[in-house]
């Protein structure tokens, strides 16, 4: 049997760019559950939104990847809410930032992802400019 990084480089062809680029646990955590969701909803979105709920409760999007976060749990409110209530009352998600970070650590990652002066923003301000900063970080990765 390999070795959890040996499963996991077998896995990184599998899942997606920001998440190839990631940690082992990120790939493996994404992947496995995108099979056990793939069994229980079929291949298609709500499979995938399902990987990606689970990978936002252990790791946050810094830039074209993601990394663990400093507290195991929910992203954002709409994370919080769960299934099936998430689908009922659809918000707007965070994309990957960890917004129930504290303000001190979204200004971390904001000066991380090229953010100028975070000190300067309110929090829902540091959330919005990271996931601009992430979505710059991806195009870019996947262009090259």
């Amino acid at each position: 049997m390999p070795d959890k990084h040996e499963q996991a480089e077998q896995m990184r062809d599998d899942v997606p760019s920001t998440v190839a680029r990631s940690d082992d646990k990120a790939v493996r955590t994404y992947k496995k559950t995108l099979e056990s969701a793939e069994e229980t909803y079929g291949d298609g979105e709500r499979a995938h939104r399902t990987a990606y709920a689970s990978l936002k409760h252990t790791h946050e999007k810094v830039g074209d990847h993601w990394e663990p976060k400093e507290h195991r749990g929910p992203s954002d409110p709409q994370a919080a809410l769960g299934t099936p209530a998430s689908r009922d009352r659809s918000r707007p998600t965070a994309q990957g930032v960890d917004a129930n970070a504290s303000t001190g650590h979204l200004e971390d990652v904001a000066r991380r992802v090229g953010v100028t002066d975070p000190q300067n923003l309110n929090r829902d301000e540091l959330v919005r400019a990271i996931e601009k900063a992430n979505a710059r970080a991806t195009a870019r990765a996947r262009r090259r």
